[in-house]
């Protein structure tokens, strides 16, 4: 954690709905005229997207059918962890970019599914703000989870991350059910061994659970909407959370237990305006004192 360079980092899989916290925090930074330097966890991903299939091939010739995106041997873990740490010690450190669809890639003149040149940034910059897979890994080699100052998960009910899962790589994407089964189970036990841990060491998670019949992902035509949904929001420290703030501006929430507010679906996005704007403006006042100090 740093006073003078705060860190903020949304971690969850492919497909729980990380996104739409992170359009959020768009909207937090815009209107409280804060740069914010904005890095991608598929960034720190070790292979391409054309070296991934060919690996992926080789793995599964090989008998490995749990070669994944998930794992520590397909990311870069350390170089994530060397950033977070420069800059939460400089203000700055070392990223890339990885180019997603034609479009994000044109301004670059490269291939889809590679990835741009290494870069220093965050220079003139109020805080890095990161979301990913691996905001919070843990592992004998590193401790991610230990930069960020304000951590936060999202990772809807399994069902539910599936159907999304589904619902995008096949709509938006353009693969088979069948594929994007694979990967799925192709990842089972990566997810189980590096994402599933990251959500100890959160300081909020955010899990979306639908409402209605979800049992079956894998013939599911539509995601559950957001008011089919119920939107549970545990605090690992409830300390100075105003609970009964919260309850008031929300129609229809409820605390489930003494560290936990459920809120609507349809509520979720000013839930997380409400929740994470003084955080945002605690960060900066403990970051203006640090620097008035030095």
């Amino acid at each position: 954690m740093s006073e003078r360079h705060p860190i903020v980092a949304i971690t969850g899989s492919s497909g729980a709905g990380t996104t739409s916290v992170t359009r959020t925090f768009e909207n937090i930074f815009r209107r409280e005229c804060l740069k914010a330097a904005i890095v991608e966890g598929d960034s720190f991903h070790r292979y391409d997207r054309a070296e991934m299939r060919l690996r992926q091939a080789e793995a599964e010739k090989g008998g490995n059918k749990h070669f994944s995106h998930f794992g520590p041997s397909n990311n870069l873990f350390p170089e994530l962890e060397a950033l977070f740490r420069a800059y939460a010690e400089t203000g700055r450190g070392r990223s890339r970019k990885y180019l997603h669809d034609p479009v994000e890639a044109a301004p670059y003149r490269q291939e889809p599914g590679t990835f741009t040149p290494w870069e220093d940034m965050g220079e003139g910059t109020d805080l890095l703000f990161y979301e990913g897979l691996h905001g919070a890994v843990v592992t004998e080699e590193v401790n991610i989870a230990r930069y960020p100052d304000l951590l936060i998960g999202v990772v809807p009910v399994i069902n539910l991350e599936w159907i999304q899962k589904l619902w995008r790589d096949k709509h938006v994407r353009g693969y088979s059910a069948e594929a994007v089964t694979d990967t799925i189970l192709r990842r089972m036990p990566d997810y189980v061994h590096y994402i599933c841990p990251q959500f100890a060491h959160t300081h909020v998670n955010f899990q979306r659970v639908p409402m209605v019949d979800t049992s079956n992902p894998f013939i599911a035509r539509d995601i559950p909407a957001a008011s089919e949904s119920m939107v549970v929001i545990r605090f690992a420290n409830p300390k100075g959370i105003d609970f009964p703030y919260l309850l008031s501006m929300i129609n229809d929430s409820f605390m489930s237990r003494a560290n936990t507010v459920v809120v609507p679906g349809g509520k979720m996005e000013i839930a997380m305006q409400l929740i994470f704007t003084p955080f945002v403006w605690r960060l900066m006042e403990r970051r203006k004192r640090a620097l008035g100090n030095a």
